[in-house]
């Protein structure tokens, strides 16, 4: 690790003594057309352009068309005029993580914004756009990991590695969930990306949320709603760039990323400027290719590494669970939590729909009598919303059918254990014994 010293050293010696630049043509919303520079830069690469005052706001090469460059800014492009320089960067576009980033904020870039000093840089750079480990190298999945949720610990259990999704529409209670998997979920370090979140929800996650505790051992990363699209994706990139860091030094890391939907968003708004042609819901094929890129990256890492275990929030549009990017996220990764309106409507939280919900490292990471505890909840839980309508409308009659009655008698037992407060912790032992319980009385 280097110190802030060699850091800033390293840096000094890295500044180019002379820059190759190109004039911009062309601006058309978040388009930026340059010339002159076609033949030195690639997709991906850095530019900066200079406004009238002076100031270098980068950017990124995302596209050519009749000989000319296209760019998109990672920031404002006010004051950036017709026949203005760009200069072309050759750095790589990486960050350099160490331990010392622990307990930090950082914006998109990897850059500290929480005014607590610079930060200090490891001694190894980690691109933004990482692939992932080849699959024939690549680790099993680990042993159960204790998220703190009863109705996840029990029905839905995870594993070291495992990349899980969290489907749910607006005011469902998908942020408060996610509070609760950072704070309780068992794991060495976690990396948070809050990609396109609320503004003022930012201050409200680090201190209510992850506490000072939670912190210490966490590093978050930042880009707000307001900014450029190209920050918003370039936030989710960081994450992951920095829980590989984490994971190459053997640690088990726990990556949350709140939402993958505001990540695809953001990749539609590049993909639609750069001329790409609509598809599913006016998403361009890219966003979709970006979507596995960028969720492969997760999981187990290679023999001698850790793991990283993705949590990922997916924002349903309209209550769709199968709208587009609901359904391409399902099919990459490795489970579903379904969060359901209805349930949150009744006043049961966490509003997890245990039916539709399901964990792909289950049954194999239970033991039998785990697995068959499980398998008879589900099966009352069933069988009750199957006959739901008609307990409600009084049409049933006790006595009709023995696991029918078995199934009315259990189930305010069933919503009770479902039912957590967001300050309770319950651990893996807790869950399966209570359930136990309830199944036995």
């Amino acid at each position: 690790m280097d110190s802030i010293f060699d850091s800033i050293n390293r840096q000094i010696n890295e500044i180019p003594t002379s820059r190759l630049f190109g004039r911009v043509s062309s601006i058309q919303g978040l388009m930026v057309e340059v010339d002159g520079i076609d033949n030195v830069v690639s997709i991906g690469g850095r530019v900066y352009l200079e406004n009238n005052k002076g100031i270098e706001i980068p950017c990124e090469v995302v596209g050519f068309r009749n000989g000319k460059a296209q760019l998109m800014s990672f920031g404002k492009v006010e004051g950036v005029s017709l026949g203005a320089k760009a200069f072309v960067s050759n750095e790589e576009p990486a960050i350099y993580p160490c331990d010392a980033w622990l307990g930090r904020i950082v914006n998109a870039f990897g850059e500290a914004i929480d005014d607590n000093g610079l930060l200090q840089m490891g001694n190894k750079p980690f691109p933004f756009h990482a692939s992932p480990p080849p699959a024939h190298l690549r680790q099993r999945l680990g042993g159960k990991i204790d998220l703190g949720v009863r109705a996840l610990n029990t029905f839905l259990t995870m594993t070291s590695g495992q990349r899980m999704g969290i489907f749910a529409g607006s005011g469902v209670g998908k942020s408060i969930l996610m509070s609760m998997l950072a704070r309780y979920t068992d794991s060495d370090v976690s990396v948070i990306g809050l990609v396109g979140e609320r503004g003022r929800e930012v201050q409200e996650f680090v201190q209510d949320d992850l506490g000072e505790e939670g912190l210490k051992k966490s590093i978050v990363v930042v880009a707000t709603s307001d900014q450029p699209p190209l920050m918003r994706r370039q936030a989710a990139y960081t994450t992951l760039a920095i829980a590989e860091y984490f994971r190459s030094q053997g640690k088990n890391v726990l990556c949350m990323m709140d939402s993958v939907t505001r990540f695809a968003m953001a990749q539609r708004e590049i993909g639609l400027s750069a001329g790409e042609p609509p598809t599913s819901k006016g998403y361009p094929p890219t966003t979709f290719t970006e979507l596995a890129k960028l969720l492969e990256r997760a999981g187990p890492g290679k023999v001698g590494e850790g793991n990283i275990t993705g949590l990922f929030s997916v924002l349903v549009e309209g209550d769709d669970h199968n709208e587009p990017i609901s359904d391409a996220v399902r099919g990459i990764i490795d489970g579903h939590i379904v969060m359901d309106r209805t349930i949150a409507d009744r006043g049961r939280y966490p509003a997890i729909n245990i039916l539709r919900s399901v964990s792909r490292s289950m049954p194999r990471c239970n033991t039998a009598e785990e697995t068959a505890l499980i398998r008879r909840a589900r099966e009352l839980i069933s069988i009750y919303e199957d006959m739901a309508e008609l307990i409600r409308l009084g049409a049933y009659r006790k006595g009709s059918d023995p696991k029918v009655d078995n199934a009315i008698r259990l189930y305010d037992k069933f919503e009770t254990f479902l039912n957590q407060d967001m300050r309770e912790y319950s651990t893996l032992e807790q869950g399966y014994a209570e359930l136990e319980a309830i199944l036995n009385g």
